[in-house]
């Protein structure tokens, strides 16, 4: 289901409502999907998978399609579940674990009924017998992901970015021909008839020539490898939205490798490495910034300008400003990549301390030093640097 609104994100119960690209899509719990608890080992999802696939399978109920979008919700489901990583990121995260924008999956993941057969063939693999044994047909074979990394600057991740990366991607030969498999006669599945107490049971496997695609190479190019494929160099756009976090990973849909045959192409995997700010901390979406100005600045006050993400800031330091003040600046921080609105600028104040001074600067001090206003008096409204910590995370 979805709905033509504006950015934001929000959880009710075991639902994750995520709004992207003016989109509003509604995952349901994926425990919930296969009716397991979280404490289910890898035997149990795969077992609530295959009971579930059993029963929403297309051949089952052909033209439902409320059955088909539960099969490919169950498919999306054992695909995380059954991965002991993904598993650990959506028990932590949920849904947003594996969120992405425009290019970047959404919906079921972007896998299709294609997808759904040809990576989990050995769930079907001769169990769907007396309906069509599994796809009912030569399967769409795809390709291994490729998977690269991104360094991206502090602005950039502020403000979104659109890279071009070079891509050494496999691809099918050109004058690559395929013919169809005898094993199978092109069905992608042998049958297998066995006599039981109940009868003469059929079943169905994929077939072990072709891998289920239902063709094998026939002619390929000196140049090709055993596979007809070939290496090639692709220039690939990349839209990275702002507030991405060191170490996100974004899919970029079929820019993975090919496979042979009529096959789906593999995707490509985006590893986001932040770059270290000269000058800026970054934490979530806040920005931390460290101003020493000298005494005498802190006494009279002063104006000055800080350093931001998109450029230069003016701040006003008041009279008399102590060292470890913390000042907020709102919304000049990170944007969040769920649409929540921007972090916040924090400029620490330091108070420098010389630490050489000439004769009559240290006899200027030494005056100083019974002088009333020079005492520490520090007001009760003035909150210690444990209270100012406990703020800034509040």
């Amino acid at each position: 289901m979805q709905t033509e609104v504006s950015n934001a994100s929000f959880k009710i119960g075991f639902w994750n409502f995520k709004i992207w690209n003016l989109t509003l899509i509604m995952k349901k719990d994926f425990y919930e999907i296969l009716g397991i608890s979280k404490s289910a080992d890898a035997a149990e999802i795969k077992k609530a998978y295959r009971k579930s696939a059993l029963k929403y399978h297309p051949d089952k109920n052909p033209g439902d399609k409320e059955a088909e979008e539960n099969f490919k919700l169950a498919a999306e489901a054992y695909e995380v579940l059954s991965d002991p990583q993904k598993k650990a990121k959506y028990d932590q995260y949920g849904h947003q674990a594996f969120d992405g924008s425009g290019g970047f999956g959404g919906g079921h993941g972007g896998m299709n009924m294609d997808d759904i057969f040809s990576q989990f063939g050995d769930i079907f693999g001769g169990g769907f017998g007396g309906f069509g044994g599994g796809g009912g047909g030569p399967r769409r074979a795809k390709g291994s992901n490729l998977r690269i990394k991104v360094k991206l600057t502090l602005e950039e991740i502020a403000n979104g970015v659109e890279k071009k990366v070079k891509v050494k991607r496999k691809v099918q030969a050109k004058g690559v021909t395929y013919k169809t498999c005898s094993t199978c006669n092109g069905q992608g599945q042998v049958m297998r008839v066995t006599n039981t107490i109940l009868g003469r049971m059929q079943s169905a496997s994929t077939c072990p020539a072709c891998g289920g695609s239902g063709q094998i190479l026939d002619k390929k190019p000196s140049e090709a490898d055993s596979q007809g494929m070939v290496q090639e160099d692709e220039t690939v756009s990349i839209k990275i939205p702002a507030g991405v976090v060191d170490g996100m990973q974004l899919k970029v849909s079929n820019k993975g490798n090919d496979a042979p045959g009529n096959s789906i192409p593999g995707d490509l995997i985006v590893a986001i490495e932040e770059i270290e700010h000269e000058l800026l901390k970054r934490e979530g979406e806040n920005i931390h910034y460290d101003l020493y100005i000298s005494f005498p600045e802190a006494v009279l006050g002063v104006s000055k300008d800080i350093e931001a993400i998109n450029g230069k800031v003016r701040i006003k330091l008041e009279e008399g400003i102590q060292s470890g003040k913390i000042l907020r600046l709102k919304g000049k921080g990170i944007p969040s990549i769920n649409g929540y609105g921007n972090g916040d600028l924090l400029v620490h104040v330091n108070v420098w301390t010389p630490k050489t001074l000439n004769k009559e600067q240290k006899q200027f001090f030494e005056n100083a030093l019974n002088d009333e206003h020079f005492i520490p008096s520090p007001e009760k409204s003035e909150k210690s640097f444990f209270e100012k910590v406990k703020d800034m995370f509040s």
